[in-house]
């Protein structure tokens, strides 16, 4: 083992204790639950968006069984406009799963706590550590930089053969001693240290306890570390979306569970202009298809440009419009945050309120 191996962890720990976050909403418990709820809303967000996402979530679900026994449409509400909304459905399903399997109670082990929904390796390592002190290394995308650049550690962290190397370096610089505050700030301090001093942009090397000994800071190669996603030529997809109104209420209709936007409130879609124009006679419409102004937003693999269209239902009532089921709603936009509407349409339709009077 190198001097810098055996030093590791005890300079991030004293580092952690006085340079580290201490007061964030979800530190200084060791409640699993709001530990693990802390956990998913961080995976691919950041802190400042997490904040008032996770004090809503507790305000309305304080506990897992709450969590566990609330309408699947209640939890998407509150988690619209977070993102990765694979997350909230797994989170739901997840809470069910403890309670039903393990009796409400989250279990302690890396291992039972990786087995749950939306629970993977490194979020299981955190959770286990922070609420049941257990000597567990996590491995995300912070913690990667942090490696990457101290140790030299060659290639991109996402290639399998890179995480892997990434992953026994990351268990051999755990704590030897298992004292479960140590282990908590020794796995807080990983997550510090990547998410205040080495971030992608400009790292404070200058404050940061292991510029003597970082590689990258050595070298001059803090952009270059770790090596970035090899380039892929980013599809865009196209899509027209209705906004069907009776007045102040527009038509919904609830996404199909898998794929983009699973299980959220949306517009009525088609594929080209046409066919939108063909499904807004059928669904009702009086009067012609506007057109608003296109929209675009961006997902990890793909880019969604989005076409959107106004009709009106004239002098029908929406009360005469015969809803195809239980997926189809005629909603206020009053009570829209009701809804679980992703952040594209919620926009749009937050800058017609004054029009659609």
């Amino acid at each position: 083992m190198s001097a810098l191996s055996s030093t590791f962890s005890p300079r991030l720990v004293a580092w952690q204790r006085q340079h580290g976050r201490h007061d964030l909403p979800w530190q200084n418990t060791r409640d699993p639950y709001r530990i693990w709820l802390s956990e998913i809303m961080l995976q691919q967000t950041q802190v400042a968006t997490v904040v008032s996402y996770y004090a809503r979530f507790l305000a309305r679900f304080p506990d897992v069984r709450s969590l566990a026994a609330a309408p699947l449409d209640d939890v998407m509400a509150l988690w619209a406009g977070l993102g990765y909304y694979s997350r909230a459905r797994n989170l739901h399903r997840c809470a069910q799963q403890v309670v039903e399997a393990h009796g409400g109670a989250f279990p302690g082990t890396v291992e039972a706590l990786a087995a749950l929904p939306g629970i993977g390796r490194s979020t299981a390592a955190a959770i286990a550590s922070f609420a049941f002190g257990a000597r567990a290394t996590i491995l995300d995308g912070n913690v990667k930089r942090v490696l990457a650049r101290v140790f030299g550690v060659e290639g991109f962290p996402g290639e399998k053969r890179v995480e892997n190397a990434m992953w026994a370096l990351a268990e051999s610089l755990l704590p030897a001693a298992s004292a479960p505050d140590e282990v908590s700030a020794y796995t807080q301090g990983l997550m510090d240290l990547g998410a205040t001093l080495c971030v992608r942009g400009k790292p404070g090397c200058e404050r940061c306890p292991f510029a003597a000994d970082c590689v990258a800071h050595a070298t001059g190669r803090q952009r270059e570390l770790p090596a970035a996603r090899p380039k892929k030529t980013v599809p865009t997809r196209r899509t027209w979306m209705l906004v069907l109104r009776d007045g102040d209420a527009v038509m919904l209709e609830k996404r199909p569970p898998a794929g983009i936007w699973g299980g959220l409130w949306s517009l009525p879609e088609a594929a080209d202009e046409a066919a939108l124009t063909q499904r807004a006679r059928a669904l009702g419409a009086q009067t012609e298809v506007v057109a608003l102004g296109p929209l675009t937003h961006t997902f990890t693999h793909f880019r969604l440009n989005i076409e959107p269209r106004m009709a009106d239902l004239g002098r029908l009532a929406s009360s005469e419009v015969a809803l195809a089921d239980e997926a189809t709603a005629w909603v206020a936009l009053r009570d829209l945050d009701a809804y679980g509407v992703p952040a594209p349409v919620r926009r749009l339709l937050d800058g017609l309120q004054g029009t659609l009077l």
